[in-house]
């Protein structure tokens, strides 16, 4: 609160002098001095631009790959390298033209079709080199890198790996479902975002190597060079990581009207986050005391995505996989009344069908079968507790 009205100062300033900006890189001609011109008048902007191991950098490859931290990547090598980045998503025209980007006419659909673009590009003499993404999206660059799409290593047999980092205080340097303009927003009322980009040796396709290999290799070395994981997530993943967020959220709120909200940090990479709240440990028992013979782990694992209990106990239901019964944990709790009925044997529970339906009828009614054993095993379960009559329950 103390810095929003500098914040406010600096927004307007630097909005003022980013105009200048645009003007001057479109007025003057690619080349070491507009380069410098644009780098000195971004550092008023807030936008710092270091870059090491400049020699590693080799003229004659025709290929960068990046890992992807902001929207802004592209411009922030091209002020330290001529190149030029096609624009794969988002609309064309003065907006494209405006941010940086190559627009490559009507090709937009076929990976291969747009891989056959590029290495067209690059065969003819004295084109710039092209700056590719292969996670096709961003990151915070602190955990792991998306795995690397295969598509952008069948342009060329020699791709210069550029690592990327990027820092900047009180804001979190990538959020998502954010717009270019959002984050522009936010660059410009930070004191400073910091852009370090380190060059690497080129890197060579061996005989015999697919492009899926080549990316892995590639993914490895600027994961090392980064130090944090290389993943599989995908893309996709991520996408689908945010609308189940959102979903939990939205479902959250309707379901807590009224009470304080709360969510759970949970990210890609597993981690024990959440096991020790309170709040999702008593969430966890009122699971177990309906399905006592999943791990209260696997429980607490779910509840972490769902943050419902009924969303849980149906997708424990509806799992396939295989527990190993746990004994019953916790003092038992006395009984109120003085006369307690008699135990019936505990039902007999298939978890799981012995052969797997050949036809997706046969499949389905095996678990519509599973799921109605589950759920009168759990009503059985939860009557003999509590000490109900099944004949006045009836």
């Amino acid at each position: 609160m103390l810095y929003f009205p500098v914040g406010l100062c600096l927004v307007l300033l630097r909005i003022f002098i980013g105009v200048h900006v645009f003007l001057v890189s479109c007025a003057l001609p690619d080349s070491f001095v507009r380069r410098f011109i644009v780098r000195v008048m971004c550092s008023v902007l807030g936008l710092h631009v270091k870059q090491n191991n400049q020699r590693s950098k080799d003229k004659n490859v025709k290929l960068y790959v990046s890992n992807h931290v902001t929207q802004f990547d592209h411009n922030i090598i091209n002020l330290l390298t001529s190149c030029n980045t096609p624009l794969l998503e988002g609309p064309s025209g003065f907006v494209c033209w405006a941010r940086g980007f190559m627009e490559l006419g009507t090709v937009a659909g076929s990976r291969a079709e747009l891989a056959q673009t590029l290495r067209s590009y690059c065969s003819v003499p004295g084109a710039l080199p092209i700056l590719l993404f292969p996670e096709e999206d961003t990151t915070n660059g602190r955990a792991g890198l998306l795995k690397f799409s295969s598509w952008p290593f069948s342009v060329a047999d020699s791709v210069q790996p550029v690592a990327l980092m990027v820092k900047r205080p009180f804001i979190a340097v990538n959020v998502p479902e954010t717009s270019w303009l959002t984050e522009l927003l936010w660059a410009f009322f930070v004191p400073f975002t910091v852009y370090q980009v380190r060059w690497l040796p080129p890197v060579q396709r061996q005989d015999g190597e697919s492009d899926q290999e080549f990316a892995n290799k590639v993914q490895e070395l600027l994961a090392t060079e980064l130090g944090v994981v290389s993943t599989q997530i995908t893309k996709a993943d991520k996408a689908e990581h945010i609308k189940r967020k959102r979903h939990t959220v939205s479902h959250t709120i309707h379901r807590d009207l009224g009470a304080r909200p709360r969510t759970v940090a949970h990210g890609f990479l597993s981690s024990n986050v959440g096991a020790e709240d309170p709040r999702v440990m008593r969430m966890a028992l009122q699971v177990k005391d309906v399905l006592p013979d999943v791990p209260l782990s696997v429980i607490t694992r779910d509840l972490l995505q769902t943050n419902c209990v009924d969303t849980t106990i149906t997708n424990l239901l509806e799992s396939t996989e295989q527990y190993h019964t746990e004994p019953a944990a916790g003092p038992s709790r006395p009984s109120t009344s003085t006369k307690s009925p008699v135990a019936s044997p505990p039902p007999t529970l298939e978890p799981t069908a012995k052969s797997f339906g050949k036809s997706p009828e046969h499949r389905h009614m095996s678990l519509q079968e599973r799921k109605a054993a589950l759920y009168e095993y759990a009503r059985r379960r939860y009557i003999e507790k509590h000490g109900l009559n099944l004949e006045e329950d009836s």
